[in-house]
């Protein structure tokens, strides 16, 4: 799946790269360098390019771009997703993920992109499982290293390999048998049908609706909170983050709250 890693800093220069398969050419980044450049922002460039024999998918993590190469179609979320468990577990490990971080402990995630990838599929990416194989790097364990000529690699099997759930170790026994969850429930949308608001009348809008607790039903008119951000500057060229809408066919509807009192403006179609 993965051929290569390569992890970029935010002036371009490539100071660490991995490879699982054949080794893949530095000169296959030119194609992301020109998408950076186009972009701007780091944080626009494009996570999915296609280039004549390879595809590149990145992410931008601490001012790092971690670019992986793919020789065929895969679903390209699960590479981003394994793209932000790696910069998590150099998060966990050394307690920021930055060039100069990475640098100092080179061996250190040398030894995780290893076990972490298996030619180039997904193995072991559970934080307990990789720390009972690789120890974190401490002071005191780096001396001894020094001293002994050992490694952080570790001589056993982790428990968490030989049980049915990765991120919880094999043989586990408590007093009562009692588990407890936390459920966490996240919504982004933009809703539309409360208010009879018309989308086509409201032209490169993005907003977020909150719902007050205990309000009645959508086609009751609930209490809303409403933020709406715009992309486009206002006529009279005012950057406006929030939008106060006046006529008639933009009469609000009750239990709307609208922030802003920059004045009377058009937004550019």
């Amino acid at each position: 799946m993965i051929h290569s890693l390569f992890l970029i800093n935010h002036t371009g220069d490539i100071f660490l790269e991995k490879h699982w398969k054949s080794v893949i050419s530095r000169s296959v980044c030119d194609y992301f360098f020109e998408a950076k450049e186009k972009a701007g922002d780091p944080e626009n460039v494009p996570p999915v390019l296609q280039t004549p024999h390879h595809y590149l998918i990145t992410i931008y993590r601490g001012k790092l771009f971690l670019l992986s190469v793919i020789q065929t179609e895969v679903p390209p979320l699960f590479v981003i997703e394994f793209l932000h468990r790696v910069a998590d577990t150099f998060q966990d490990y050394f307690g920021e993920c930055s060039e100069g971080v990475i640098k100092d402990n080179v061996v250190t995630v040398y030894e995780l992109l290893e076990e972490m990838l298996d030619n180039g599929f997904p193995l072991a990416t559970e934080s307990n499982v990789l720390k009972e194989m690789i120890k974190p790097p401490n002071i005191l364990r780096s001396v001894v290293n020094t001293l002994t000529g050992s490694s952080n690699v570790g001589d056993t099997l982790p428990t968490g390999q030989l049980s049915n759930i990765p991120w919880r170790r094999a043989g586990v026994k408590y007093t009562n048998n009692e588990a407890y969850f936390d459920v966490i429930e996240e919504i982004d949308v933009l809703v539309w049908d409360i208010g009879k608001l018309n989308p086509q009348k409201l032209p490169n809008l993005k907003g977020s609706l909150s719902v007050q607790a205990g309000a009645p039903k959508p086609e009751e008119n609930p209490s809303l909170n409403i933020g709406l951000k715009i992309q486009q500057l206002a006529i009279s060229g005012l950057k406006v983050s929030r939008l106060d809408m006046y006529g008639e066919k933009y009469k609000p509807f009750k239990g709307v709250k609208y922030v802003t009192k920059a004045g009377k403006f058009q937004v550019r179609t």
